[in-house]
């Protein structure tokens, strides 16, 4: 028998949160506003992998425009 190894596939917004080091409430805004992707799933929102990626890229983009300015 193997072992089959499950990737994550989404994450809720109190996972998000976590990595993030924000709190719920931050992340649930900025879910709400667009600023992160999500999608919904029944009552539940979710978001990919990618979708947190490109968030923190976008902030980091930012601030180099800021320092470079």
């Amino acid at each position: 028998m193997t072992a089959t190894m499950i990737t994550r596939k989404w994450y809720t917004t109190a996972e998000v949160a976590e990595m993030l080091g924000y709190g719920l409430s931050k992340t649930k805004m900025l879910v709400l506003t667009g600023e992160i992707h999500s999608l919904k799933d029944g009552r539940n929102r979710r978001i990919l992998p990618r979708w947190v990626d490109e968030y923190v890229e976008r902030l980091a983009q930012e601030a180099e425009q800021r320092w470079s300015a």
